[in-house]
């Protein structure tokens, strides 16, 4: 067993747990922070991706040992109270999201995308976006969202 400290969304976190468990199963099973899904348990789809020390990464194949004495970021912990996150609210304004289920990884990616880029454009996002499938529509509105959020972020009104 292993004694995990931690901070998730800014609470800090103190269990002991099987050194198997996956980051993913932590979250969603041990905290009860389910916003976090498990689509293809092989890193392919993204649906899991938070944040660890700021970047994105994809829970399901990360062990929970490895965030020891990191901070988690997951989906619940982007919004400020009741105000959504502007990448929240762009996908919100830009209706990309149908079935919902890639919706909290598409955002904790595209939060990175617009850390990561000084510039977010439509081919930024398809680009950085590969490793986040959703299966249910096309991306026209999930890029025209990212990039959107990504403006927000910065304070602009850019679409």
């Amino acid at each position: 067993m292993f004694e995990l400290a931690l901070t998730v969304n800014g609470r800090p976190v103190r269990q002991t747990i099987d050194p198997g468990l996956l980051l993913v199963e932590f979250v969603r099973e041990h905290l009860g922070l389910t916003g976090t899904h498990v689509g293809c348990d092989t890193s392919q789809c993204g649906c899991c991706t938070v944040h660890v020390d700021g970047k994105a990464v994809k829970s399901c194949t990360m062990l929970a040992v490895q965030a020891h004495g990191k901070s988690v970021t997951t989906i619940e912990g982007v919004a400020a109270g009741d105000d959504l996150h502007p990448m929240q609210q762009a996908f919100m304004a830009h209706h990309a999201l149908q079935c919902g289920f890639c919706t909290p990884g598409m955002i904790m990616m595209a939060m990175a995308i617009a850390r990561e880029n000084e510039e977010v454009t439509p081919e930024v996002a398809r680009d950085q976006l590969h490793g986040n499938l959703c299966r249910c529509t096309g991306y026209l509105n999930i890029v025209d969202a990212v990039v959107a959020g990504a403006a927000a972020m910065r304070g602009s009104n850019a679409r």
